[in-house]
């Protein structure tokens, strides 16, 4: 099944952002802002992408200090 079947084009998008960029590990996270430069899409619309992201089991949010992190699991 393509990842397009599973996520909306948002999701899409910011998964492929996500991947371009290498946030693929715990180690190698990246802020919302970072993901939001990359995809070009508003702010809010990449949060509700990484939300459906950790929904569905595609991304992790890990909590920090200054930012949360996020990165792709598949």
């Amino acid at each position: 099944m393509a990842i397009e079947d599973e996520l909306t084009p948002n999701g899409v998008k910011v998964y492929k952002a996500m991947k371009e960029q290498g946030f693929l590990s715990e180690e190698k996270m990246g802020t919302a802002e970072r993901i939001t430069q990359t995809s070009k899409l508003p702010k809010n619309m990449v949060l509700n992408a990484l939300q459906e992201l950790q929904t569905k089991g595609f991304g992790r949010r890990k909590v920090r200090e200054k930012a949360a992190g996020y990165y792709l699991v598949k």
